[in-house]
């Protein structure tokens, strides 16, 4: 370690409406006596991915509990983080059920993910469903960084109108709440992510630089070199070589996102954001690569993203699936149909494959930045064509820190609720609370 010269963990390379966040380095680590002590010293984060429309799941779901457990098909693309991830079977969401309110399943399983509280059934400006999960972690931990959480999406919000069954819009497509009433609703352009996690403080300067950087085709970087460079001069060899691995990470970013923006496809609504990439994959990607960024930098600890929201009927051509993926969830047993289902399932797996993969090639400490992360990927419906919202296919990745034993495949008692998972989740992070939407108490047996 430099033992020359510590550097405090909120420090920013800054430049003409720039603020460009710093990754760990060995002398931002406090002086410690202890490896467990190191550990601690770490922040925490936790993520939530959410995917449309259930699983196929008898491939989804391991054939065997425990550590010897092969990963099924859809699961397969996880094979270099096998010993990384918790497949958690049983796992249910009561409040995401009719309950009463008839249909809209859809609507109310992306609702109930992360609140575990039944949706009122309005299509009007009278939504209401409860607190999620990593809103009551950024109501207490916010502060700690430069944003409280990052809400990020692939599909264009939608706040009102009907779009399921008497369900406001705005049930599908946030599964962020604030408070009851108020969806934290996801960015989809990864040009306005990115400006939001690089640039400056000021709304107005911020607005300046980027039109002065479109005119003279600089990147947002060249504006920080210089306080770079100045703090070179005071890092060892390690932090030396971190830090350019790191700008260069962010450049090459900056780069293909510029790329993507060529070949955006262009939006009915003129003033809705520019700069999201036609290809699918791709928009997938750049998302999860900047999600990375903000965990490296902990600019966020806390992050959720849809890559689609429950209900999407979007077609997946490039994997030679043509049909809707919602009118194949309704597959009436048809193993044909079942099987496409299984591919679209395993085509976003591949995709969170490589944000996990990426976490874990980022040293932080004596660990990987995975290892001090807790990332839930799931959905609110087991499969699409019972609708049923028991059995949920749901994964963790990371350990939290030392929290969670991963390289498992645990099963649970049925009608455990998820929101279990998320009290032991905000346990961990030093938020305690005695319940969260429907829980019964801890989820026993992660650790």
């Amino acid at each position: 370690m430099n033992t020359k010269w510590q550097i405090p963990r909120r420090t920013f390379l800054k430049g003409l409406g720039t603020a460009v966040a710093l990754p760990m380095f060995e002398s931002m680590v406090p002086h410690v006596t202890s490896a467990a002590d190191s550990a601690t010293a770490m922040p925490k984060r936790m993520a939530f991915v959410y995917i449309p429309n259930g699983a196929n799941m008898a491939d989804w779901t391991p054939k065997t509990v425990g550590a010897d457990f092969e990963l099924p098909l859809i699961l397969e693309p996880l094979k270099s983080v096998r010993q990384d991830i918790a497949v958690l079977s049983g796992l249910a969401h009561d409040k995401a059920r009719p309950n009463g309110d008839g249909a809209g399943d859809h609507a109310r399983a992306s609702a109930t993910f992360l609140t575990g509280c039944q949706a009122r059934k309005t299509q009007g400006a009278d939504i209401k469903v409860g607190t999620s999960v990593d809103q009551v972690a950024a109501a207490k931990l916010g502060r700690q960084t430069r944003f409280a959480s990052l809400e990020i999406g692939c599909d264009r919000s939608q706040q009102t109108g009907n779009c399921d069954s008497g369900y406001s819009c705005a049930y599908s497509y946030n599964i962020a709440w604030k408070n009851e009433s108020t969806p934290m609703p996801a960015e989809t352009d990864p040009r306005l992510v990115f400006e939001r996690l690089f640039g400056g403080f000021n709304p107005n300067e911020n607005a300046e630089s980027r039109a002065r950087r479109n005119r003279y085709h600089k990147s947002i970087l060249d504006f920080a070199l210089e306080d770079a460079n100045r703090l070179k001069a005071n890092l060892g060899y390690t932090d030396r070589r971190k830090l350019d691995e790191y700008l260069t990470a962010v450049r090459e970013l900056e780069t293909r996102i510029e790329q993507a923006e060529k070949f955006a496809t262009a939006l009915p609504n003129h003033d809705a954001p520019t700069g999201i990439p036609k290809d699918y994959a791709q928009h997938i990607r750049l998302m999860y690569d900047l999600l990375a960024l903000a965990f490296q930098t902990d600019t966020t600890r806390i992050a959720s993203f849809i890559p689609a929201h429950d209900g999407s009927n979007k077609a997946y051509p490039f994997i030679d699936v043509a049909e809707g993926h919602h009118d194949l969830s309704h597959h009436g047993n048809d193993e044909v149909k079942k099987q496409k289902i299984a591919k679209i399932n395993r085509f976003h797996i591949t995709q969170f494959a490589y944000f996990i993969e990426r976490l874990k090639s980022i040293k932080e400490g004596e660990r990987s930045l995975l290892e001090n992360c807790t990332i839930v990927y799931g959905s609110g419906i087991g499969d699409g064509n019972a609708h049923n919202h028991d059995n949920l296919p749901v994964l963790v990745a990371g350990q939290g820190g030392g929290f969670l034993q991963t390289g498992r495949h645990i099963r649970f008692d049925k009608e455990t609720p998820m929101a279990n998972l998320y009290l032991s989740m905000l346990d961990n992070i030093g938020v305690s609370i005695d319940r969260l939407g429907d829980s019964t108490g801890r989820l026993m047996g992660l650790s």
